[in-house]
Formats: C-alpha cells, sequence, structure tokens
C-alpha cells in the first residue's frame, strides 16, 4: 500500500515539473523572461538612382476631331452615298433629302416675291397719278384765290377748290407711304425666299470636314428631325482617325502635378499581348471637375473629384502601324481602352530608399492641466506637426531619424536629407515600419524562410 502510494507521488512530482518547465520556455519566448524578443525585420542600403515620377490614369481613344452631323431640315432620306469607314473630303455629297416640299416652298416664296414687286411698280404708277391731280388742283386752287379776292366767284366755290387741293396733296403723301410699303413687303419675300432656298440647299449634306464615317446611324429610306425643330437625328460622324488623344480623369489630389507638354506613356488594351506602348504629350488639361460644368452641379461628400485630362498620341510612335494598314483601316478606333502614365518629374542620380521604408509620426501633444487651457496652447495642439521618418539599425535597436523626402516613383522615393548614401534602413515588413516599430525595439533580419512564407501568402 505505501508502495502505491510513493508512486503516485512520483507522478504527481513528474508532472508538475514538465509543467514549468514548458511554462518557462514559453515565457523566455515571449520575452517575459530572460532577453525580449527581436522583432523581425528586412533591411535596405540608401543608394543612388534614377526616379521618375508618374501619375496613372485610364480612359478611352478618341479622335482629337470628330463631327456629328444632323439635318436641319426634316424629311425622307432618298439617297445615301457613303458607308461607315468610308474616307471622305470636304464639300463631298453624303446624302440628300426628299426636297418636294422645300420646292414647293420655294416657288411660292418665289411667286410672292414677284407679286410684291409688280404691288410695287404699281404703287410708283398711282404716285405719278397723284402727282398729275395734285398739280391741276393747284393750279385750279391759284385761279379761284385770284377770282376770289377780285370777287368773281363766291365763297362756297373758293372753299370747294381750296379743299380738292388739300385731298389732292393727301393723294400724293398717300401714294408715296404705299410705295414705301411695297417696297418693305419686297424685302420681306425675298427674306422668305432666301429661307425657302436655304431650306432647299440643306435637303443635300455635304462633308464639313475631311476625314472617315467613323460612325453611320441611318439608312436610305428613314426619315430624320431637323435640328431646326428639336435636338435632331444624330445621322453620322465623320473624325480623322489618323490623329488621336487618350481621354482620361486624373484624381484632384494627382491632377496638380500635371503640366501641358508632359511626356506620357500609353497602354492600349488591343495593344497589351504585344507589349507595344506608345508615346503622348498632354494638351489640354480641364479648369473644371468633372461633372461640375454646370453652376448648379453638386457632389456628394464621398464622390471623387477628378479633371479631364487630353492626351495626344504622337504619330510618330505608331509610324509602322500606319504603313501597314489597309485601305480602310487604322491603328485606333474611338472607344477603345488605354491607360496612362503621365511622366511628371525625373531625377537622375539622387539619395533613394525603397517607399516602404518611409512613414510618419507624429510629435506627442503638450501636456495641459485641466483649466489652464489657453488660446496659445491651443494653437501649439494645431501646430502638431506629422513628420516623416525611416528607421535604422544601430546596435541591434531601431532608431528613428527625420527625412525629408522629394520625388516618387512606384518602388523609390527621393530623399532630399536626414540620410547619406550608404545608410543601413529598416525597409520592411510594411506593416511593421508604419504601425508597430518604436525607438528602442530590438530587431534582426528576417530569415529567408519568413520572406518566402510572406510571398506566398501575399
Amino acid at each position: 500500500m505505501a508502495r502505491k502510494s510513493s508512486n503516485k507521488t512520483w507522478w504527481i512530482v513528474g508532472g508538475v515539473l514538465v509543467v514549468l518547465i514548458a511554462a518557462l520556455f514559453g515565457a523566455k519566448q515571449a520575452g517575459w523572461i530572460g532577453q525580449p524578443k527581436s522583432t523581425e525585420v528586412e533591411y535596405a542600403s540608401v543608394k543612388r538612382t534614377d526616379i521618375v515620377e508618374r501619375v496613372s490614369a485610364s480612359g478611352r481613344v478618341q479622335p482629337e476631331v470628330e463631327v456629328k452631323l444632323s439635318p436641319d431640315v426634316s424629311g425622307e432620306i432618298i439617297s445615301l452615298n457613303v458607308a461607315e469607314g468610308d474616307s471622305v473630303v470636304k464639300g463631298q455629297l453624303l446624302l440628300k433629302i426628299r426636297p418636294d416640299n422645300y420646292e414647293s416652298l420655294m416657288a411660292r416664296a418665289q411667286a410672292s416675291v414677284n407679286s410684291s414687286k409688280a404691288s410695287y411698280e404699281q404703287s410708283k404708277a398711282l404716285v405719278a397719278q397723284s402727282e398729275s391731280r395734285l398739280l391741276q388742283a393747284k393750279l385750279s386752287f391759284e385761279r379761284n384765290q385770284k377770282l376770289y379776292k377780285d370777287k368773281v366767284i363766291s365763297p362756297a366755290d373758293f372753299e370747294q377748290a381750296s379743299s380738292t387741293y388739300n385731298v389732292a396733296r393727301q393723294e400724293l403723301e398717300s401714294s408715296k407711304a404705299n410705295v414705301s410699303a411695297a417696297m418693305f413687303n419686297i424685302k420681306s419675300a425675298e427674306a422668305n425666299m432666301k429661307d425657302a432656298a436655304e431650306n432647299l440647299r440643306k435637303t443635300n449634306i455635304y462633308a464639313p470636314v475631311s476625314g472617315i464615317i467613323s460612325l453611320l446611324n441611318v439608312e436610305a429610306g428613314e426619315r430624320v428631325v431637323g435640328t431646326s425643330q428639336m435636338a435632331g437625328t444624330e445621322m453620322m460622324r465623320i473624325a480623322n482617325l489618323s490623329n488621336m488623344e487618350v481621354r482620361v480623369n486624373v484624381n484632384e489630389n494627382d491632377i496638380v502635378r500635371v503640366a501641358l507638354g508632359d511626356t506620357t506613356e500609353i497602354d492600349v488594351d488591343a495593344y497589351s499581348s504585344t507589349g507595344r506602348k506608345f508615346k503622348g504629350v498632354v494638351k489640354e488639361i480641364a479648369n473644371t471637375a468633372a461633372g461640375l460644368a454646370s453652376s448648379g452641379s453638386s457632389i456628394s461628400a464621398d464622390a471623387v473629384t477628378e479633371f479631364e485630362v487630353k492626351i495626344k498620341i504622337l504619330n510618330s510612335s505608331f509610324e509602322d502601324l500606319m504603313a501597314n494598314r489597309s485601305k480602310k483601316s487604322y491603328p485606333f478606333k474611338p472607344g477603345m481602352t488605354a491607360s496612362v502614365d503621365i511622366i511628371t518629374d525625373t531625377k537622375s542620380k539622387v539619395l533613394t530608399v525603397p517607399i516602404a521604408a518611409v512613414t510618419t509620426r507624429s510629435n506627442s501633444k503638450p501636456e495641459v492641466k485641466e483649466g489652464e487651457e489657453s488660446a496659445k496652447t491651443k494653437a501649439n495642439a494645431k501646430k502638431e506637426e506629422i513628420k516623416e521618418v525611416v528607421f535604422v539599425e544601430v546596435a541591434g535597436k531601431a532608431e528613428m531619424k527625420e527625412v525629408k523626402t522629394g520625388i516618387s516613383d512606384f518602388e523609390n522615393i527621393e530623399i532630399l536629407s536626414g540620410l547619406k548614401e550608404g545608410d543601413k534602413i529598416i525597409s520592411g515588413p510594411y506593416i511593421v515600419v508604419s504601425k508597430n516599430l518604436n525607438v528602442g525595439d530590438l530587431v534582426e533580419k528576417k530569415k529567408e524562410e519568413d520572406k518566402k512564407d510572406d510571398k506566398k501568402s501575399n
């Protein structure tokens, strides 16, 4: 019985020892006892390299010049002389709208002009007649006036002669007014005839510019609506497909770095499989944000503010494609999707570090006793600066250095001050540098196996 009790005691003691050993090992690993646990980090060196700062955006390829054609008059298309993809020259007849109604209006307007001219001639003849009657009435009045003074005729006869003379004068003035009215009627009729002639002329649609029929929306026999009545029917578009541009929207945070004349690299999706990139240049930057062109427009607080940028595709970058094209084929078609890298700045052989190595830290806020907060204290609190910093290793510990940065690309960022060439800095992992690492933390180089695991997880 005593032997069994002794064995049981040994088992209990052994179990307790195992638990204690495991607890001590775990505490040591966690840094609770012994040396604190080091943070595994990645290192890089400050070096000189070239930096090309870019602003990336995406958009669509469009012709530099694209004219939308709508008719000025309504009617049925009786003749369509072009097809989509055809080349046209300025002044070429594209289509014809049935002119019957407009010819009738023209004939009616011509008849109205002729009638007005006839009325004008008639009014002129009446003026001549009125002048003759006035002359006769004047002579009669002067003769009767002399006889009346000699008391040869009665007052009644003299008054009759005077009245006839006054009426003749009024008739002449009226006839002259009718001549003026007839002249105005002629001008009005001629204006109506001019409108009728213009409408008749507009039944023939001519190409306003030279180019390619990039879009054709109508067929012979269709009826179209003229723009004089409403929005009108868009019949076709004429574009110069040899001069193309990319229209992209650039975020408001990036638009301040974009300038007219900046060079660009253009990746058109249709040519992505070949690895072909085209050159371009910024030719136009919108002054008003997209969607805010009208003064009454408004956007929500979470909406992204973007500005349209037009980038001309340089013809020299696709000359070989133009040389190999067929008669109706062009390298780019309106609406193709494209990605653009706008090169906003370039510097050679400048001090750089990996962009992930630069992070931000804020200065500690000043301590303010309760009830002692003043305007000056508030102002100091507002002036709390966010500074850019880089962590370096000093004797196995992380130390923080404040830096000033310049331009950056997708991998590196320029260091203007705070570091020198060859300095060993902590470049990763990103979450460690940006959030977790503090001054004085123990650091050690991350094992290659851990790096591989991180890449696999990403």
